[in-house]
């Protein structure tokens, strides 16, 4: 069943189908679905934004903001908060290199960030591993105050990130698209990685205008020389339907929270762990 499973995955057209997916929700026609795509997830919209039927397509209701405070943000300043809606898949230790995708199935730092130089800053680090399903809220925010140093996309596939693509593709975040921004903050580097999937067409930033259309199909590793500076919480930019999101940290700087398990749900702005106060740069 893992092999049929497996090989079905990876034989699907899946970039191609996930262009013409995107098309489609983009077309007015899509509008007609919205409400069928609240009531099949059981979407909450009480919080959004703008009333669901001035919505002009699919893809700007994927992609919709939340009124002002309805994700509150943790105030403390050593805290971590979560960069977006999801629930964990996985968190805890990066152990020599090696980060879990799922039992018995793991994948090295330098595989996902598709850099040696940067892989040893996380070796013996701390990774969470955050899972956005087709009813999440689809927007991004930086988990701590910092400058946006650089960034580096790295094109692939577009597996499935859902439970399927997890347990039946190895290595699965390694091989798919994926588009990764560090960030300097006063504990140290963290890597934020936004890995594309099926279905999802793109990944918008809000340091770089039009990054997908720009790079698809070529890696580039880009350092800004103007840093961008962040307060927690401020929106980073956006996947277009679900995805998936891993977020690395050096060793010895944090302490995750010990609720952060397997399986549960998160909100934006709600606190993942803390900064050790070892850990602060001089």
């Amino acid at each position: 069943m893992k092999r049929i499973a497996k090989a079905i995955i990876t034989l699907l057209p899946q970039n191609q189908i996930s262009s013409l997916a995107g098309k489609l929700m983009r077309s007015p026609l899509s509008k007609s679905f919205i409400k069928r795509y609240v009531n099949h997830y059981g979407i909450d919209i009480s919080g959004i934004e703008k009333p669901v039927e001035h919505y002009k397509n699919l893809n700007e209701f994927f992609t919709r903001k939340l009124a002002p405070g309805v994700r509150p943000i943790d105030p403390a300043p050593e805290s971590i908060v979560s960069p977006v809606d999801g629930t964990v898949a996985q968190a805890g230790k990066i152990e020599n290199g090696s980060i879990i995708q799922a039992k018995g199935v793991y994948y090295t730092v330098e595989q996902l960030l598709g850099s040696k130089e940067k892989a040893q800053r996380f070796l013996n680090g701390d990774f969470i591993t955050i899972y956005l399903s087709p009813r999440d809220y689809h927007r991004i925010h930086i988990p701590v105050s910092g400058k946006i140093t650089g960034y580096h996309y790295i094109p692939g596939r577009l597996h499935p990130v859902n439970e399927i693509g997890v347990l039946h593709v190895p290595g699965l975040f390694t091989k798919n698209e994926r588009l990764t921004t560090y960030i300097d903050s006063e504990f140290g580097e963290i890597a934020l990685v936004k890995v594309g999937a099926f279905i999802v067409g793109s990944v918008q930033i809000a340091y770089e205008d039009n990054i997908h259309s720009k790079h698809r199909g070529q890696e580039l590793v880009h350092s800004m020389e103007m840093h961008a500076q962040y307060k927690k919480g401020e929106e980073l930019g956006f996947f277009e339907f679900g995805s998936t999101v891993i977020l690395l940290f050096e060793e010895s700087t944090v302490e995750l929270s010990s609720e952060l398990k397997e399986g549960i749900t998160i909100k934006m702005g709600e606190r993942l762990g803390t900064f050790s106060t070892k850990s602060r740069l001089e």
